[in-house]
């Protein structure tokens, strides 16, 4: 009797340390992923709309907050907005260079990795440039792509959505390898659609074909070789016409790109134009 209580006292207080272990290990779960939930924001950079020329509602720069901060979240990349009425005489790429060094943006760390759009509304200028992690995953050629998307929104007046269409973009691009054109038709699902349902229909047709037997009629089964008419057969060469068109420059770009910043910081850079 003394041996069995013993058993079942054994039994009970290894049921209590397994509960216990379960109820320790279950708070430490719930604990981490609350923590990894919090330290998914921002730990540097709070504000991200920056629009000293007034061209956003109030209501406007509360979504473009919180789209940038969403998306910041997946790349831990800054993306900011930066509008001004003029710079006093300075380019634009040193007016975003100096804001760089001066304000230290950035999602993870300050001076970290951040991406900016620039718009002058005096001179008209647009700009994107893109820093640390930024500079390799939105480098001049991605830049260029985004200006080209975004520029006819800002030349109708359409600053809220061309600033969307950049946050967008931005996130997009950056979850392509460096030195990958996002843009490639290889990457767009409508026609990885168009070829899955192409190979499908081109397997589909074969197993048909291969089910109905072959066909042995062709256009030599009823040709009477020894009465017909064409006795040969030849293509002749007349003259080849080559055309020359040269192709047109955009007269808009002013060539900006990537540069230094007085700090040190390197960055990429898209090449500059008006709107």
């Amino acid at each position: 009797m003394h041996v069995l209580f013993d058993g079942r006292w054994f039994l009970v207080r290894g049921r209590f340390l397994k509960r216990s272990l379960l109820f320790l290990l279950t708070t430490y779960l719930l604990v981490s992923s609350f923590t990894l939930k919090t330290n998914a924001e921002s730990i540097n950079q709070k504000r991200y709309v920056y629009d000293e020329a007034h061209l956003l509602t109030d209501n406007e720069v509360a979504k473009l907050e919180a789209l940038a901060n969403e998306k910041g979240k997946d790349t831990n990349t800054a993306f900011l907005i930066l509008t001004v009425n003029g710079i006093d005489g300075k380019g634009y790429i040193e007016y975003v260079e100096n804001f760089y060094d001066e304000n230290a943006p950035g999602y993870d760390k300050p001076h970290g990795n951040t991406a900016i759009l620039f718009i002058d509304m005096k001179e008209r200028d647009v700009y994107l440039a893109g820093f640390q992690k930024a500079e390799e995953y939105l480098d001049n050629n991605r830049l260029d792509l985004i200006q080209d998307k975004i520029t006819p929104d800002l030349s109708n007046g359409k600053y809220f959505k061309a600033f969307s269409k950049y946050i967008e973009l931005s996130h997009e691009y950056m979850g392509y390898k460096p030195g990958v054109n996002p843009e490639n038709i290889l990457f767009k699902w409508w026609f990885q659609l168009i070829v899955s349902i192409a190979v499908g229909a081109i397997i589909v047709t074969l197993m048909a074909y291969q089910s109905g037997g072959r066909v042995t009629v062709n256009a030599r089964t009823y040709m009477d070789s020894n009465k017909s008419k064409v006795l040969n057969k030849r293509d002749v060469f007349i003259r080849q016409t080559v055309t020359k068109q040269r192709k047109p420059s955009n007269n808009n770009k002013s060539g900006g790109g990537g540069g230094v910043t007085r700090g040190g910081y390197s960055h990429s850079g898209s090449s500059g134009g008006k709107f």
